[in-house]
């Protein structure tokens, strides 16, 4: 068991590092234009957040044999990290001041966790007390893509909702949760669970709504003028990543 346990904390890994990476083009972009666009800097600071606790949760003075989950989510944490000080230098003054009052807020979340689990708990009360902070911001962190469900379900259409991403939403999900299962873990396998199962809906979604590429929709230029997109241009927006930066700003867009 112990075996098996190892085996898919490192699938995990693998996956997960996928999920972080994704975004690296839209902040290839960003910083060949020289701007943030339309692009929201706040689900890279909330994950931010998951993977720091998550990382705190991991270390063997909080959790025992949960390593791996330090590892990933400290790599994560770094990522996210990069990504959020590139949005700070490219976005707009009034853009900047509320990504640096959340990023404030996110910081001061994670050291009060860290501060109070170190100097007032110990044992099994520190690890519940960590395993819980980690647990909600790794299910909320999850949840993110159910307004982009609700989008595919009500347009008949996977547009906005990326296949490879959905992919491996699932088998990350499902891998974390299998590691927790095996490590009698609940704060593991618990969220982890919930994002497996919303990853397998996603595929599922997929595979209803795949052959529907949606209706032409109106491209608004630099100068404010407006043109069809083509199948011509929407076949170019295909890819993959690309399409996870029009579903994370449409996301951002209903929740706020």
């Amino acid at each position: 068991m112990d075996v098996l346990h190892f085996v898919f904390g490192i699938f995990g890994n693998a996956t997960a590092l996928f999920l972080f990476l994704a975004p690296a083009i839209t902040f290839k972009r960003i910083i060949k234009s020289r701007s943030t666009e339309e692009f929201s800097g706040i689900p890279y600071v909330m994950t931010l957040l998951n993977c720091l606790l998550s990382a705190w949760y991991g270390l063997p003075f909080v959790s025992p044999n949960n390593l791996l989950v330090s590892t990933i989510n400290g790599t994560g944490a770094a990522i996210e990290f990069v990504y959020v000080v590139i949005f700070l230098i490219f976005a707009p003054r009034k853009e900047k001041a509320k990504i640096l009052g959340l990023l404030t807020f996110v910081l001061t979340v994670f050291a009060a966790v860290a501060l109070v689990s170190l100097l007032a708990l110990h044992g099994n009360k520190r690890k519940l007390f960590c395993g819980v902070a980690a647990t909600v911001f790794s299910i909320i962190m999850y949840a993110s893509p159910l307004s982009i469900m609700r989008l595919v379900i009500k347009t008949k259409s996977v547009e906005y909702m990326p296949f490879f991403l959905s992919l491996f939403v699932f088998l990350c999900g499902t891998s974390w949760f299998i590691y927790g299962l095996l490590g009698h873990d609940p704060f593991v396998a618990v969220p982890n669970g919930f994002g497996s199962g919303l990853g397998a809906m996603q595929l599922i979604l997929y595979a209803i709504y795949r052959n529907n590429k949606g209706e032409p929709k109106k491209k608004v230029n630099n100068d404010g003028s407006m043109e069809m997109m083509g199948g011509t241009e929407k076949d170019a927006d295909r890819d993959p990543v690309k399409h996870q930066l029009s579903s994370t700003n449409k996301q951002v867009e209903e929740q706020v």
